[in-house]
């Protein structure tokens, strides 16, 4: 089904792979007349010609990248908006587009989320943007059908910004990094490796995109084999794949941990364009005659079979056939899985869920920016058509990815079709991605056609003793499923036929209701603002030494931005900086924002010219401590805040709020073996936070600690590569030496740091 090639690897005429080795280039030069060095064959990736195009930079091996157009949710846009705003923002230099697919429904907070939408379709008006009303589309379904365009690049603040199948290279990313392309900056990143993901075959009858998807992840996220490359689609087995089928694929690549995707294109890609009368944004991308990757992921479509990732991961993959047959095995490894996840807090089992030796599960949804497309609710029609999903406690919601979709699927039956068998059809939200919507009861289960399935990503609270979870599995068999009334039950058991629909997109729709300002901002509109959008709270600029506080202590193998900062309804608070980081790693360590604020109280003392010492009872020996050896170390010259370490943290979520949170709570740094993610080391860097880096297996500090760092300025400035810090123990005065590192720094990242944060940075007074 899924093979690796750990080496390098030449393509040959898009369609022999040749090992990396001292054969390779004889048998290269057999097949094509030609003498090719890999750093040639390097640059015919039509990732490289992309990311050329898009450098500003003179170098290709340190890259500058602007992007053609930026897109954002009611999650994120607010917060973006204002941080360009307090940088001196004037007008949207390039098409900004802002959804309202995150924060739709109004029922939470009262007035705050449809605040947030006012504030989003006024800034669209005065900077020149468009904006798409909630339960309009989802914000990659809108991406794809009105923004995408052949060998282009699109920055989301959506960790699942990803139109490669269409021929775009794009990528999630938290909000400040659109805050730079607003003000004109760029994304400067390492030219990124890239690993040919290699079709071969094609999809049995049954098997959908999610399927192949999860395959994928399933054999590349533990090793991290793709971590922030780029993953480019070849091979013979592509044209077997229709455009919606492509789509599938490839907005979970997301969950390998990659930096962006691109697919060779053809007619397919091209009739999708027509279809939605843009034709002219269609570009054939095919890498060159001899292209050269960094590793080979060889998938046989016609082997792959439907798969389900169980709890808490979608890299904890199994083909639904291997977990009927070896049912009990598996959910207990499930449940042991479980008991890090969830850290014990409550019990959890799956084994009650097993009745007559059949699996039984109790919701069904097929939803948002990964199952929410044409032919997947299309397939799944069929396979319900003449059944019933039973007036027991199963449950079936359906969620078409944009307007002009679900209006198609009235049209041509398949709604009509899944309501009559008990299925609910619902508008186009992203709700049961992150926890707003369809949230199932306590120690349900529920299978699920959306992107993610962390823990309490359903909605469940467990710091309220609720837990139910999420698996991951296509629409075709959650259809099966469904049909089977409840019995996990893969769509290869179904006898029928599963039809193959015209689709026809209805612009008016759009053109109808979507604001759009075709670029030309109005200087004279007033913003809207409710009473829950704040602005940023004042940061300081980095202080020569730092004493730092571990407020909490994770280890678990992966932390995700969920833990960081959770989703669900407390994205109705993102508006409000200091108020949604009172929800900062609640599900985790709820005595995190007490810990924060107590250290933090040092830190606002000392702004305000008084003397920490007198207002923290801690500071006063740990400075004593720090004193016995760094004699120059004083109230003015040393900054007090908090740290939280985590073996990895930062696997999901594009939201800058996992770091943001943090920062207003008075951290300055995160201490971690590695990174889960480029983009929450991004996000930590441009909050002003420290990304400093331990070997794994040490650990010299433990919650609670204190940590001093001296001439932590300097060490930023110099571009020191080992930081010498210690460890205070503030009762009988000693200072324990140990050492961290803070990775690769662009120039410009070093001064935000410096600066305190990006809107430091950029700050117009």
């Amino acid at each position: 089904m899924i093979e690796l090639l750990q080496s390098g690897a030449y393509l040959v005429n898009g369609t022999e792979i040749i090992p990396e080795g001292p054969e390779a280039a004889a048998a290269i030069k057999s097949k094509t007349g030609k003498e090719v060095t890999k750093e040639s064959a390097a640059q015919n990736t039509m990732a490289y010609g992309i990311l050329k195009s898009h450098n500003t930079s003179d170098n290709m091996d340190k890259l500058k990248i602007r992007f053609d157009k930026l897109t954002s949710h009611d999650i994120t846009f607010v917060g973006i908006i204002q941080t360009a705003r307090a940088s001196g923002l004037s007008k949207f230099p390039m098409p900004y587009v802002l959804t309202n697919c995150h924060n739709s429904l109004c029922a939470v907070g009262g007035t705050i989320n449809e605040d947030d939408h006012m504030f989003g379709l006024t800034c669209a008006k005065k900077y020149g943007g468009v904006y798409v009303p909630p339960h309009q589309a989802v914000i990659h379904q809108f991406a794809r059908e009105m923004l995408a365009g052949g060998g282009k690049m699109i920055l989301g603040s959506d960790s699942h910004t990803r139109y490669g199948a269409l021929g775009t290279m794009a990528m999630g990313e938290g909000g400040p990094e659109l805050v730079k392309q607003l003000l004109n900056q760029t994304y400067d990143i390492n030219m990124p490796g890239v690993v040919a993901v290699y079709l071969k075959g094609a999809p049995v009858k049954g098997v959908g995109p999610q399927d192949v998807a999860l395959a994928i992840i399933g054999a590349v996220f533990k090793n991290g084999f793709v971590k922030n490359k780029v993953m480019e689609f070849v091979g013979p087995g592509v044209a077997s794949l229709s455009a919606d089928f492509r789509i599938g694929i490839d907005v979970m690549t997301t969950e390998t941990t990659c930096l962006s995707s691109i697919w060779k294109t053809d007619d397919e890609i091209k009739e999708f364009y027509e279809i939605h009368g843009r034709g002219e944004e269609y570009a054939e991308l095919n890498p060159g005659e001899v292209a050269y990757y960094d590793g080979v992921i060889e998938v046989d479509l016609s082997k792959v079979r439907p798969m389900i990732a169980m709890p808490f991961h979608p890299s904890n993959t199994y083909t639904i056939e291997e977990l009927n047959a070896n049912l009990m095995d598996i959910l207990d490894e499930t449940e042991k899985r479980a008991l890090v996840s969830l850290d014990g807090a409550v019990e959890y089992s799956l084994k009650d869920k097993v009745r007559n030796g059949k699996f039984m599960v109790d919701q069904g949804i097929i939803a948002g920016c990964a199952g929410g497309g044409f032919e997947n609710i299309c397939a799944a029609a069929d396979i319900l058509k003449g059944q019933y999903i039973g007036s027991d406690g199963f449950t079936l919601s359906v969620y078409p990815a944009s307007m002009p979709v679900y209006m198609e699927l009235v049209k041509n039956g398949c709604c009509a079709t899944l309501m009559e068998t008990g299925a609910i059809m619902k508008t186009a939200f992203c709700g049961p991605c992150f926890g707003a919507g369809d949230t199932p009861a306590n120690n349900a289960f529920s299978i699920r056609h959306s992107t993610r399935n962390f823990p309490n990503r359903e909605g469940s609270k467990l710091q309220n003793g609720q837990i139910s979870s999420v698996a991951l599995m296509d629409a075709r068999s959650i259809a099966a499923t469904a049909a089977n009334k409840g019995v996990l039950t893969p769509a290869t058991d179904f006898d029928g036929e599963i039809g193959k629909y015209k689709y026809h997109f209805d612009s008016n729709i759009y053109a109808n209701r979507v604001f759009d300002s075709k670029g030309v901002a109005d200087p004279e509109t007033e913003i809207q603002f409710g009473p829950n959008i704040k602005d940023w709270p004042a940061m300081g600029a980095l202080p020569e030494n730092m004493v730092l506080r571990v407020v909490s202590e994770i280890h678990d193998p992966v932390t995700t931005t969920d833990e960081l900062i959770p989703s669900g309804e407390t994205s109705s608070y993102r508006s409000n900086p200091l108020g949604l980081a009172e929800f900062a790693l609640s599900r985790k360590d709820p005595e995190y924002v007490g810990r924060a604020k107590d250290i933090q109280r040092a830190e606002k003392a000392r702004m305000n010219g008084e003397n920490p010492c007198e207002v923290h009872e801690d500071v006063k020996p740990v400075m004593e401590a720090v004193k016995k050896t760094f004699a120059d170390a004083s109230k003015e010259n040393t900054g007090f805040g908090s740290t939280i370490f985590a073996v990895k943290p930062g696997d999901g979520s594009a939201r800058e709020q996992a770091a943001s949170c943090q920062k207003v709570l008075g951290g300055w740094a995160n201490i971690a073996n590695e990174y889960a993610t480029k983009r929450y080391r991004s996000n930590l860097i441009n909050w002003g936070m420290l990304p400093f880096l331990i070997k794994e297996g040490e650990l010299p500090f433990k919650n609670l600690d204190y940590l001093f760092i001296p001439g932590i300025k300097k060490a930023v400035e110099d571009k020191t590569e080992v930081i010498k810090a210690y460890v205070v123990d503030k009762e009988n005065g000693s200072l324990t030496e140990f050492e961290m590192k803070l990775g690769e720094l662009t120039d410009e990242e070093r001064q935000i740091i410096l600066k305190g944060c990006l809107i430091n940075y950029n700050r117009v007074d």
